[in-house]
């Protein structure tokens, strides 16, 4: 398989950092959406990060489509999706809420970064700042324990993406998100990103 995009992005991080604890193997592509925007194009013309190219060659997209697919290739025991509904329910609306928190960062970046000053609309990244913050806080009200895993005895789906979600915005948008807010939430992707999986597959 490969996995084509940046890990700077999240939603590549978070499949690379999944396909090391499901032990599947993979060949990574640092090809960049911006830089080598032809380059990607010739093997995803859609030119969307994360694509995932399986052995078949069959083009996959959208990181949490990618990780469906190979939650059935890994072994159960090394499964990141419970089996069990109200446990998958849980573990899912984690993943939601990190999701969330990665999509209202970018647009951030996006406005103060991509968009020139005289184009930006604050009413509009008034809201999108609510909607990361309201993410962070339900975020954090989740984690209970955070020297505990989310919803196992291992890190799960929900573990993984919400540890790449907070580092993410704490790289690129930290000052709209202070983790002296968020304790509970600082700690536990600290342990997270301590795991030998997270440190072979770092944002930078």
């Amino acid at each position: 398989m490969r996995l084509i995009g940046m890990l700077d992005s999240p939603y590549v991080r978070r499949v690379a950092v999944s396909l090391d604890l499901l032990g599947l193997g993979f060949e990574h592509e640092s090809v960049s959406v911006f830089r080598h925007y032809e380059q990607f194009a010739a093997i995803n013309p859609v030119v969307k990060a994360p694509t995932l190219v399986t052995d078949e060659g069959v083009v996959l997209m959208d990181s949490s489509l990618i990780l469906e697919h190979l939650d059935l290739l890994a072994a159960p025991e090394r499964r990141l999706l419970p089996a069990d509904p109200l446990v998958r329910a849980r573990c899912q609306r984690i993943v939601g809420l990190a999701l969330a928190a990665c999509e209202k960062t970018v647009q951030l970046v996006y406005e103060h970064e991509l968009r020139p000053p005289e184009r930006r609309h604050e009413p509009w990244i008034e809201r999108v700042r609510g909607q990361l913050g309201q993410a962070c806080r339900l975020l954090e009200a989740e984690i209970a324990d955070p020297d505990a895993w989310l919803v196992a005895a291992r890190p799960m789906q929900c573990d993984v993406t919400a540890a790449v979600a907070w580092s993410f915005i704490q790289l690129m948008r930290a000052d709209d998100a202070p983790a002296a807010l968020y304790p509970r939430l600082a700690a536990f992707t600290r342990r997270a990103e301590a795991l030998a999986e997270f440190v072979g597959r770092p944002m930078l």
